[in-house]
């Protein structure tokens, strides 16, 4: 069977990215934006950047911010109305993964109007069009929501995460400004640094990974590990090494999917609305564990791009030392061991029932069961 990889038809990186914005627009002939953006942002200037340049060029748009960190069916449909009514012809997401994830369902939903109940985009929906053109400027290092095929809607009626997975929502034009997200508070570079970092590794470890995954994942592995300490602390170089390693790994898991530290996460967002890189960088070292027994040796590669020397050691040595890079670089950047304090215990079988449905589930290397997945849950709460 051949392999599929798709990718943005464009996409700018480094300082000024987003000034490529006006150069697009114009040259696509687009009349009227609507630009999706959290309210945070747009409190904190941050969307801003991008509408001054839109005025200084005499470009007419329209703001939407109805949107949660976690997204739900809700904010989609008012989204879709508020396109309709600004009669808008493309969307400009600006933000994380809820602002680029709502902007996908908007734009799926707008050119194949049979899915306006959003429910029925849950896994691999049959779209036949590809969706309303996206410019994507993401001011999170994390979530690679410029570059992939995926988006999370949750369903607050029956507490849970919608994976949505479709080629035709895939952004247009991604401009990967690493200005854009140096205003992000150290918490949140560190929980969203951790969500790109278990991209690149379950990524890289999943059952549909093949040669080209593979480069891209290992590459995001080491330009994450060497960035994410300074990213937290604000250099520009860790900014912009993030910025960069979050994209390539998005450009890769995007293509072959994801495991279990996903779709054991994404409950957790459902239900407690438990930030989604904290709940990834918790689960992470946990599955690492569970899953080491049928990764052959590509923990030794994970060990190199993290920056050991795994010269001499046996298989057990090098991925016990994946696991500990993983396990340190998430305790220099502050992220919570465990899950106590955030699941309880009479929700693990709903939590593991979830995640055991989850799409992201079957591109586990190991398989697994309802069972294994709450005794996983379990041994997080210690």
């Amino acid at each position: 069977m051949a392999n599929r990889f798709v990718l943005n038809e464009v996409s700018y990186h480094g300082k000024d990215a987003i000034k490529e914005i006006v150069t697009e627009a114009k040259a696509r002939g687009f009349k009227k934006a609507l630009v999706c953006s959290d309210p945070d942002l747009i409190k904190f200037n941050v969307t801003k950047k991008v509408t001054d340049l839109l005025d200084e060029a005499g470009l007419a748009y329209e703001l939407y911010s109805d949107i949660k960190p976690n997204p739900t069916i809700e904010n989609v449909q008012a989204g879709v109305k508020a396109l309709h009514d600004a009669n808008a012809d493309y969307i400009i997401a600006i933000g994380g993964g809820s602002s680029m994830d709502t902007a996908k369902a908007v734009g799926i939903i707008d050119k194949n109007p049979e899915f306006a109940d959003v429910r029925s985009l849950e896994g691999v929906a049959p779209t036949k069009n590809k969706c309303t053109p996206i410019f994507a400027v993401p001011t999170t290092a994390g979530t690679a929501a410029e570059v992939t095929i995926n988006y999370v809607i949750t369903d607050a009626q029956k507490n849970r995460k919608m994976v949505c997975v479709d080629t035709h929502d895939i952004p247009c034009v991604a401009f990967v400004d690493p200005d854009m997200m140096s205003t992000m508070p150290k918490g949140l570079t560190a929980a969203t640094g951790m969500d790109a970092l278990t991209h690149a590794i379950e990524g890289y470890i999943t059952a549909g990974a093949w040669e080209m995954s593979d480069m891209f994942h290992l590459k995001a592995i080491e330009i994450i590990s060497k960035s994410l300490r300074g990213a937290v602390e604000n250099t520009p170089e860790g900014r912009e090494g993030m910025a960069l390693g979050q994209y390539i790994a998005g450009m890769g898991f995007s293509n072959v999917g994801l495991g279990i530290v996903h779709s054991m996460a994404h409950p957790l967002g459902a239900l407690y609305d438990t930030p989604h890189g904290i709940a990834n960088a918790i689960i992470l070292p946990t599955v690492m564990e569970y899953n080491a027994c049928v990764t052959g040796d590509k923990y030794k590669y994970i060990a190199e791009a993290m920056g050991v020397d795994t010269t001499g050691m046996d298989q057990e040595t090098y991925r016990k030392a994946a696991i500990d890079a993983v396990k340190q670089l998430s305790s220099d950047v502050g992220i919570p061991t465990t899950l106590k304090g955030i699941v309880k215990e009479e929700d693990l079988d709903f939590l593991s029932e979830s995640a055991y449905a989850d799409a992201c589930r079957p591109g586990n290397p190991r398989e697994t069961s309802v069972a294994e997945i709450k005794e996983l849950y379990k041994s997080l709460l210690k």
